[in-house]
C-alpha cells in the first residue's frame, strides 16, 4: 500500500488484519511476513515501510516503522522452519503454514504456489524500550 504524505513523498505500508498479530508484532516476536504469490515488486529490501494492524476499511494502528531487511521469492514447500517461526512463532512445518495462508487468503494453499517472505526490523525511537 502506498500513500502520500504533506511532502509528497510516498509512504509504503504492510498492513495485517488479525489483532493476535498486533501483540506478536509490538513484543518484536514476529520478524517477517509471508505474503502469497509474487510481492518482490512492490517490498525492496532497505524500504521504511510503515507496520498497522486493523481491518479491511477500517482505521488501523501504526505499530511501528520498520526496514525491510531481505525480500525472497519462493515455492512455499521450500520454506524453512526457521521462516516459518519468524512469521508465526506457534508453527514449524510447511503444512502448518500452507493450512494458515488457506485461511487467510480465502482459497486453498499448496506447497507448490510461490510466496514472498518478507523479514523487516522495527525502527525504534529514543524512547523505545
Amino acid at each position: 500500500m502506498r500513500q502520500r504524505t504533506q511532502n509528497s513523498l510516498p509512504v509504503y505500508a504492510l498492513n495485517f488484519y488479525s489483532p493476535i498479530v498486533a501483540s506478536l508484532l509490538r513484543s518484536y516476536r514476529k520478524t517477517c511476513t509471508i505474503r502469497l504469490g509474487d510481492k518482490s515488486a512492490k517490498y525492496k529490501k532497505g524500504l521504511v515501510v510503515q507496520v498497522l494492524v486493523g481491518a479491511r476499511y477500517s482505521p488501523r494502528d501504526k505499530i511501528f516503522d520498520a526496514v525491510i531487511d531481505k525480500v525472497d521469492v519462493k515455492r512455499l514447500g521450500d520454506l524453512s522452519p526457521r521462516e516459518i517461526e519468524h512469521d508465526n512463532p506457534e508453527l514449524r512445518r510447511v503444512e502448518e503454514m500452507s493450512f494458515f495462508l488457506s485461511q487467510i487468503y480465502n482459497r486453498e494453499v499448496s506447497e507448490d504456489d510461490l510466496v514472498t517472505v518478507i523479514r523487516f526490523s522495527a525502527i525504534k525511537g529514543p524512547f523505545d524500550l
